[in-house]
């Protein structure tokens, strides 16, 4: 199943990713956001863990691949220096925690998913955005 996922962090003008499609296992027309965050964090650990470990002598960035990355705001080598391979259920259950504490919020176009339990219209067309959320320095009381 395509999806089309969008990614953005909460005071930026521009988002990290900007409408990419990602294959994920098909999850139905109408699944939970339990099932949706699942099948995403299943989809990029076997992305991370398939992605070969590049040790460049000197690495170097054409004036294209800066350009291309200085849109999204990060410029780098896309080099893994971690060689322990993602642990999927791991991964799986800290996304869905994270998600239960309010670290980053979920839409599905431009309607809100609160609880995980919550299902939602998929189609073709549908563009997931998820939102990191990021805290103020000091107490909240």
């Amino acid at each position: 199943m395509e999806l089309i996922i969008n990614i953005k962090v909460a005071g930026r003008k521009h988002a990290i990713l900007e409408k990419k499609p990602i294959e994920i296992d098909d999850i139905g027309n109408n699944p939970t956001v339990r099932e949706l965050i699942t099948a995403v964090v299943t989809q990029q650990v076997i992305a991370y863990n398939n992605k070969p470990l590049e040790k460049n002598v000197l690495p170097f960035l054409t004036n294209e691949q800066i350009e291309g990355q200085t849109a999204s705001g990060k410029v780098g080598f896309g080099s893994i220096y971690n060689e322990q391979k993602a642990d999927l259920p791991k991964a799986q259950e800290t996304a869905l925690q994270a998600f239960e504490d309010g670290m980053f919020a979920v839409f599905a176009d431009e309607e809100e998913l609160i609880l995980l339990s919550d299902h939602f219209a998929l189609n073709p067309a549908t563009v997931i955005t998820f939102i990191r959320l990021t805290f103020l320095a000091g107490s909240y009381w």
